[in-house]
C-alpha cells in the first residue's frame, strides 16, 4: 500500500525531534525515517538551518547531524512546529477573520509577526498561503468601525486592570456624558465592538459601544474587578446586545418557508425550537429588552407571528402599522 507523503512542516519537526532525542542522526537514517529523496532531505535540512534557525551541524566524526557545540546541553525548540500543515492553514484563516473584524487593522497589525512566522513555516508549500487568503472573502454588512486609538486604549486598560475616563454619546437620547469606568470584557457583536464595564458614574454594569466613544484616557488607580459569574448573570441574559437580568420569554411561530432557515439559526443560547405538524416552526427564547428582538422579528415580514407575550405582539404590530402608514403617505404624494 502506498503511504501518504509527509507534509513539509511534519518532516522538519520530525528531523528536529530525531536529532534532539538521539543526539546525532545519519543522513541515511533520516532518509529511512522520512521516506523522501536525498534532494528533498537536503532542502529540509537547509530550510531548518537557514529559515528556522535550527543549530544543526554535520559531524564528520559521528557521520551524522547534531546540534552545534554551542547548543549542547540546552534544549532547542522550533517555535510553532507542533502545528501540522492543515492547522497552519487554519491559523491563516483565523488571521483573515480577525483582519475583517476591524477596518483599521488594529488586531491584524499586532498579529503581523505571527502571520509572517506562519508563512515562514509553510515555506514553499504546494499551496501558496497568500493566494489562499485571496480565496477567502468575509462579508460584514453594516460594520461600524472603531477608531484605532480608542480600541487600543480600551484593550490596554482591560488587560492592565486600569480605570478609564470616557466621553460617550448615548445615541438613543442624543446625549453626551462623562463616565468613569472599570473595564470588564470586550464583546464583538454584529460587526462592531462593545465594552462591558462597571460604570462608577451610575454604579452599575453597563455595555458601551466603542464607536460611540468621543474621547478617552486611562486613570490612576486599580479598576474594580467583578467575577465572571456576576458578569455573565447580568450581561448575558438578554437578547442580542441588550443586557439585563430581568428576562421575559417570547414564542415566535414561523411559516414553513422561513422555517427552513430559522430552524437552523441560533437566536439565543437558551432557545428551544420545535416543528409543528403543519410544517411551521415554533421558537421560544428569552429576552430582556424588546428593542433588538423586534428588529429580528420584522426582518421576516409576514413569515412570522408573535404568539407570546401579548405586549411584544402589540409592539411589533405598532411598528408594522407605522411602516404601512408611512408607505401609504409616500404613495399618495407621488
Amino acid at each position: 500500500m502506498r503511504r501518504l507523503k509527509m507534509a513539509k512542516t511534519a518532516r522538519v519537526y520530525k528531523i528536529e525531534m530525531l536529532i534532539r532525542n538521539r543526539g546525532h542522526v545519519s543522513f541515511q537514517a533520516l532518509l529511512d525515517e522520512l521516506e523522501v529523496s536525498p534532494a528533498t532531505l537536503k532542502r529540509d535540512l537547509d530550510y531548518l538551518r537557514d529559515q528556522l534557525g535550527a543549530p544543526i551541524e554535520y559531524d564528520r566524526f559521528l557521520n551524522g547531524y547534531s546540534f552545534g557545540a554551542d547548543y549542547r546541553g540546552e534544549k532547542h525548540e522550533l517555535p510553532g512546529l507542533w502545528f501540522s500543515e492543515p492547522e497552519l492553514y487554519s491559523l491563516l484563516m483565523a488571521h483573515q477573520l480577525l483582519s475583517e473584524l476591524d477596518a483599521e487593522g488594529v488586531i491584524s497589525r499586532h498579529l503581523q509577526p505571527l502571520l509572517e512566522r506562519i508563512h515562514q513555516m509553510l515555506g514553499n508549500s504546494e499551496v501558496d498561503a497568500k493566494e489562499l487568503l485571496k480565496r477567502v472573502k468575509i462579508i460584514s454588512p453594516a460594520k461600524r468601525p472603531v477608531p484605532t486609538q480608542f480600541f487600543e486604549l480600551v484593550a490596554e486598560a482591560l488587560l492592565k486592570r486600569s480605570k478609564l475616563h470616557i466621553r460617550y454619546l448615548t445615541r438613543g437620547r442624543g446625549k453626551v456624558s462623562e463616565r468613569e469606568l472599570s473595564p470588564q470584557r470586550l464583546v464583538h457583536y454584529r460587526n462592531t465592538w462593545y465594552l462591558d464595564a462597571w460604570c462608577h458614574t451610575r454604579e452599575k454594569l453597563l455595555r458601551f459601544a466603542l464607536d460611540a466613544i468621543e474621547a478617552a484616557n486611562t486613570l490612576d488607580g486599580r479598576a474594580k474587578q467583578l467575577s465572571l459569574k456576576q458578569l455573565e448573570a447580568e450581561m448575558d441574559g438578554g437578547y442580542g446586545i441588550y443586557a439585563g437580568a430581568k428576562q421575559q420569554s417570547a414564542t415566535l411561530l414561523f411559516e414553513a418557508q422561513a422555517a427552513q432557515w430559522v430552524s437552523r439559526e441560533q437566536w439565543h443560547a437558551d432557545q428551544v425550537g420545535r416543528w409543528r405538524d403543519d410544517g411551521r416552526f415554533e421558537l421560544k427564547l428569552p429576552y430582556a429588552s424588546d428593542t433588538e428582538i423586534i428588529m429580528d422579528i420584522l426582518r421576516h415580514g409576514d413569515d412570522v407571528q408573535v404568539v407570546h407575550p401579548a405586549a411584544l405582539r402589540t409592539a411589533v404590530l405598532e411598528r408594522l402599522q407605522s411602516a404601512v402608514k408611512k408607505y401609504k403617505a409616500k404613495a399618495a404624494s407621488d
